[in-house]
C-alpha cells in the first residue's frame, strides 16, 4: 500500500491560490461578540485590525487554497463552493479533514484508521464512508485548516 503523508506526484487541482506574504489584508476586529440584529458598531469598539493571513495561514510556504464541489461534507460545516484553505505542513492524523487522492481523484474527507486501515468518511449521511484497499493509489495532500464561504 502506497500510503504516505504526502506526494511529490503532481496533481492539477484546477484553480487555487497560495496566499501572498507581501499582500496583508486587515480588516478592523470587534472587541464584542455580536449578536442577531446588533446595529453597526462605532469605531470604540475596535479591538484591532485583524490580518486575514496571519489569522487564516499557519505555513505560507505549505498552504494552499482549493474551492469545493460537491455536499459530502455539509456536517463538518463545508459547502459547495467554499474555499478550502488547506496545510500539507500539519500532520495528519486520526479525526483530521483531509484533502486526499484516492486513485488520482482529489477528495476532502474526515480521515480515519480503522482496523489496521485508512478510511475517508464523509460528513453526509447520503455518502458511504470509503475504506481505502491496499492496491489502491492513496496519499494524503493536506490538512484544512480553515473553510472561507461568500454569503452574498
Amino acid at each position: 500500500m502506497r500510503n504516505r503523508k504526502f506526494s511529490d506526484a503532481p496533481v492539477v487541482l484546477g484553480p487555487c491560490a497560495v496566499p501572498n506574504e507581501s499582500v496583508g489584508a486587515q480588516i478592523p476586529l470587534y472587541l464584542s461578540r455580536i449578536s442577531a440584529g446588533f446595529p453597526s458598531p462605532a469605531d470604540d469598539y475596535i479591538e484591532t485590525a485583524l490580518d486575514l493571513n496571519e489569522y487564516l495561514v499557519a505555513n505560507p510556504a505549505a498552504t494552499f487554497m482549493v474551492r469545493v464541489s460537491g455536499d459530502s461534507m455539509l456536517g463538518a460545516g463545508i459547502c459547495d463552493g467554499d474555499v478550502l484553505i488547506v496545510d500539507r505542513s500539519c500532520e495528519a492524523v486520526h479525526g483530521r479533514i483531509v484533502v486526499a487522492v484516492l486513485d488520482g481523484e482529489l477528495t476532502v474527507k474526515r480521515l480515519l484508521h480503522k482496523d489496521g486501515a485508512f478510511v475517508l468518511q464523509p460528513e453526509n449521511s447520503a455518502y458511504s464512508e470509503i475504506r481505502v484497499a491496499e492496491e489502491q493509489e492513496f496519499c494524503v495532500w493536506g490538512v484544512v485548516r480553515g473553510v472561507v464561504r461568500r454569503m452574498l
